[in-house]
């Protein structure tokens, strides 16, 4: 619940279709939740990396790094990792309206917290990208050490281990990480984005 009260919302100057227009591609976000070591970070910087080569603005919102500083005072309670997404989200959808192509790459493991995050973003501009791979494949990329953490009791709610995952129902792609080439993935989401009418054809080669 908004608890400021003493605030007006102050109309733009320019508008997102006017930023657009100037960058040749309309804004969207795209979601990508998944378990950990799924490959959501390596995905969404590598599809970064080719829109960025087609001449897209872009901004990815990487899970640990916004822990470093926007939600740098939250845990990983059910509580806090709801706040963690909505804080994503709002910042999120304020990168859309700048006309960027913004990618995050968070667990985000309840559907719930997903669905309030895609309620905040116009329809058609919200795109869920569910990173699948098996439980056993991600511990094997264990590269954090987290789930042996998980394992031992060190690490407390740990998702897919002693906290649940929950899958999506209906997102708009499924990935196969641990069965695709990293290039295969991303030429998967960039089909998505032609398709869905994000790019335009001087940036869709």
């Amino acid at each position: 619940m908004n608890k400021s009260t003493a605030v007006v919302w102050h109309g733009v100057s320019v508008t997102r279709e006017e930023r657009e227009k100037l960058e040749g591609h309309r804004g969207v976000v795209l979601w990508f939740t998944g378990l950990s070591g799924a490959g959501k970070s390596t995905l969404a910087h590598a599809v970064e990396v080719r829109l960025h080569k087609l001449g897209c603005r872009t901004f990815v919102l990487d899970g640990d790094n916004v822990r470093h500083g926007l939600c740098g005072d939250l845990g990983f309670s059910q509580e806090d990792r709801a706040e963690n997404i909505r804080r994503v989200g709002e910042v999120a959808k304020l990168f859309l309206e700048a006309g960027v192509i913004t990618m995050t790459a968070l667990i985000s493991p309840f559907k719930s917290d997903r669905d309030r995050v895609r309620s905040l973003i116009p329809a058609g501009d919200f795109f869920e990208i569910y990173c699948h791979c098996p439980l056993e494949i991600c511990e094997s990329r264990d590269v954090k050490g987290l789930y042996q953490k998980a394992r031992t009791g060190e690490i407390k709610q740990f998702t897919g281990i002693t906290s649940p995952y929950e899958k999506s129902e209906n997102p708009d792609l499924v990935v196969d990480t641990d069965l695709q080439l990293l290039e295969t993935s991303v030429e998967l989401i960039l089909s998505l984005l032609r398709e869905r009418g994000v790019l335009r054809k001087a940036n869709s080669e």
